[in-house]
């Protein structure tokens, strides 16, 4: 593997990618085939955010490699299934080993459960999230340049708690629009960069 100018590095396969997708096959898959592209949907973005608030404090690694099992253990992220789970259901995800047994997070998903369903009232959890998109994303040569979190993904988890979700934070919500195709901080040298459709390769103005 050799570094591009700008900090991606190229594997065997000729591909530039950032440090994080390098080396691990599963995150350079993940990397290769979803990060950064456009989710839509309200059951795919309340997956999302869930998997983003388990994420906290941990690797992405780690959550994704646990990914089938999250999704077995909470009825595929049916908001509806999942928001009338109750101290039973709660009992049996913090005794899963197959996932991250925090009870704050499980706490979390059962709430952002309810709140997205109250959210259909009032447009709904994919209009919300995607209302928040902004009018430019970042040109990072490093990955030094990229940002933990933007003025709108501040607004995003004000919005968001205010409808009453938790575990939204503005870092966690800017990890949420980088996955999910909202902003684009591939580096410039990256074979993803410009790839989602959203935004052109250079600086999306």
């Amino acid at each position: 593997m050799t570094r591009t100018r700008t900090g991606a590095v190229v594997g065997d396969d000729g591909l530039a990618r950032p440090p994080w997708a390098a080396t691990d096959p599963l995150l350079r898959e993940y990397y290769d085939t979803e990060w950064g592209m456009p989710v839509h949907g309200e059951q795919n973005l309340y997956e999302r955010i869930s998997l983003e608030a388990f994420q906290a404090g941990l690797s992405w690694a780690t959550i994704l490699r646990k990914r089938p099992a999250f999704r077995d253990a909470f009825d595929g992220f049916d908001p509806d299934r999942v928001a009338g789970y109750g101290e039973r259901d709660i009992a049996r995800l913090m005794t899963d080993p197959r996932i991250v047994r925090n009870r704050r997070k499980i706490d979390a998903a059962v709430t952002n459960a309810r709140a997205t369903i109250a959210l259909r009232d009032n447009g709904g959890l994919d209009a919300l999230v995607w209302s928040f998109r902004p009018h430019s994303t970042p040109s990072p040569r490093w990955v030094e340049d990229i940002p933990t979190q933007s003025p709108e993904s501040v607004a995003l988890a004000t919005a968001l708690r205010r409808h009453g979700f938790a575990f939204v934070g503005p870092t966690t919500m800017f990890a949420l629009m980088e996955a999910t195709g909202i902003v684009d901080t591939h580096l410039l040298d990256s074979h993803r960069r410009g790839s989602s459709g959203v935004w052109p390769p250079t600086d999306g103005r």
